[in-house]
C-alpha cells in the first residue's frame, strides 16, 4: 500500500503579515496532483490543518475545496486534529464526510477505532490519535500523571489492544500529533510543554508498522517507522534551511517500509542575511537573494537611519529586521533578546526571580511556577475548545 504522509498545513497562517493563502492553495494542488500521478492509495494528514482554533473564512473555504478535490480523486484521506486546531470544529460533520472517504479523527475516545484500508496483501488498520492535551484527556485515559507520555502511552495501549483482536498479518498505521524525543524544533511551533516535559519517547509507538507524526515543522526520520513530514511551507525564518517535503511511503506485505521524500512547491525562498547595512546593500554575492523573503540581521555598531526602507531598496521582499550590533571584546553584556533566545517561559521566570531576589527559586517554587504556566496553557486550550 502506498500512502502520502503530510501534516501542519496551518491554513490561514501568514509569514510576518504576508498572506500565505495562495502558496497554501498551490500546495494543495500539488497534493492532489501527487495522489493522481504517483498512484497513492491513502492520504494521511497528521494534524494542524488550520493555524488557529477559529480560522478565517478564506482558510475554511480552502479546506472545503481541498476536501471536495480529495474526495473526487476517490482515494481515502485520514486526518487528525492538532494542537492549533479546534478538535470540535474540525470534527463537525465527520460522520457525513466519512461517506465521501474523508475520515476525520478528532475525538480522543475513538483512537482505537481504525479506518480499515485494504490492498492485495490484506487489511491495513489506520488509527488516528488527535492531539491529546494531557489535562483534558487524563480522565478519558485514566492516567494518574498529566503529561504527554502518559496519555499517548495509554492511547497506544488501546491501539495495540484493538490490533490484537484483528486477523493475523493485519498491518497498521497510526497518526499522532506530538513532540517525540530526538525531533528538531523550529520557531514556528506552539509550545506544548506540560509539567516541564514535552517530549515522548519514540518507543511509545512500538507495535505499529508506521507512525505518521505531525507538530514539528522539519521533515525528519526519528526511526525507520516513526517520521515527521514537517510543514509544507516555511512559517518562520528558522526554517530557511528546511527542504519542505511530504513522505511517500510504501508499506509492504510484511510491514516493511520504503519511504521517499516528495518536494513541495516553494513560493519564494527564505534568506537570513547578516552584516552591516552598507555591506548587505553592496555585496554582489547576495544578488541571488534579491527575490527572496529576507530576514536581515544588522551588526552596525550604531543603528542606521531608515534601515528597513534602505534594505528593501535592494531586497523588496525583506520582511524582518534584527539588530545585533558589533561589540568590543570587553563588552560582554548581551542584549535582552539575546539573553532570552531559546529559553522557555519557565527559565525566564526563574531568571527573573534570581535577578530580583538575588537567588534562584527552590524546588517548591519551581513547582509552583511550572504549575502556573501549565494552568495558563490549559486555560487557553479549554477556551479555544469551548469557543
Amino acid at each position: 500500500m502506498r500512502f502520502l504522509h503530510t501534516s501542519d498545513w496551518h491554513l490561514g497562517r501568514s509569514l510576518h503579515r504576508v498572506s500565505m493563502l495562495d502558496a497554501q492553495a498551490a500546495f494543495l494542488d500539488h497534493v492532489v496532483a501527487t495522489v493522481r500521478e504517483r498512484d497513492v492509495d491513502a492520504v494521511l494528514v497528521a494534524g494542524d490543518v488550520y493555524d488557529r482554533a477559529v480560522p478565517p473564512l478564506t482558510a475554511v473555504e480552502l479546506f472545503d475545496d481541498a476536501l471536495h478535490r480529495l474526495a473526487a480523486v476517490g482515494v481515502p484521506t485520514v486526518m487528525i486534529s492538532g494542537n492549533h486546531d479546534s478538535a470540535r470544529r474540525l470534527g463537525v460533520g465527520a460522520g457525513l464526510i466519512e461517506r465521501a472517504g474523508i475520515h476525520l479523527r478528532t475525538d480522543p475516545a475513538g483512537c482505537d477505532t481504525p479506518v480499515v484500508l485494504a490492498d492485495d496483501h490484506g487489511e491495513v488498520a489506520c488509527y488516528g490519535l488527535p492531539y491529546l492535551e494531557p489535562a483534558l484527556v487524563k480522565d478519558e485515559f485514566k492516567t494518574d500523571k498529566t503529561h504527554h507520555e502518559a496519555v499517548i502511552g495509554a492511547a497506544m495501549d488501546r491501539v495495540r489492544a484493538d490490533l490484537a483482536t484483528r486477523p493475523a498479518g493485519t498491518r497498521s498505521l497510526v497518526l499522532a500529533h506530538a513532540f517525540v524525543a530526538g525531533g528538531q524544533e523550529s520557531d514556528s511551533e506552539r509550545d506544548i510543554t506540560v509539567g516541564g516535559v514535552a517530549a515522548v519517547p519514540a518507543g511509545v509507538f512500538d507495535g505499529v508498522d508506521y507512525a505518521a507524526l505531525g507538530h514539528l515543522h522539519g521533515a525528519q526520520t526519528i526511526t525507520e517507522r516513526v517520521r515527521y513530514s514537517g510543514s509544507p511551507l516555511a512559517y518562520s525564518f528558522s526554517e530557511a534551511s528546511h527542504r519542505k517535503t511530504m513522505w511517500l511511503v510504501d508499506l509492504g506485505a510484511a510491514g516493511e517500509i520504503d519511504a521517499e521524500r516528495v518536494d513541495c512547491p516553494v513560493p519564494r525562498p527564505l534568506a537570513r542575511l547578516r552584516g552591516r547595512l552598507d555591506d548587505l546593500l553592496d555585496d554582489p554575492a547576495l544578488a541571488g537573494h534579491e527575490q527572496s523573503f529576507v530576514e536581515g540581521t544588522l551588526t552596525d555598531p550604531v543603528r542606521p537611519a531608515d534601515p528597513m526602507a534602505r534594505l528593501a531598496e535592494r531586497f523588496p521582499y525583506a520582511l524582518s529586521l534584527v539588530f545585533e550590533p558589533e561589540r568590543a571584546e570587553e563588552d560582554t553584556v548581551a542584549s535582552y533578546a539575546e539573553r532570552l533566545k531559546g529559553r522557555s517561559d519557565q527559565e525566564i521566570a526563574e531568571d527573573f526571580v534570581a535577578h530580583v531576589r538575588g537567588s534562584g527559586p527552590d524546588e517548591r517554587e519551581r513547582t509552583v511556577l511550572r504549575g502556573a504556566f501549565d494552568d495558563v496553557r490549559v486555560e487557553i486550550s479549554v477556551r479555544e475548545v469551548a469557543g
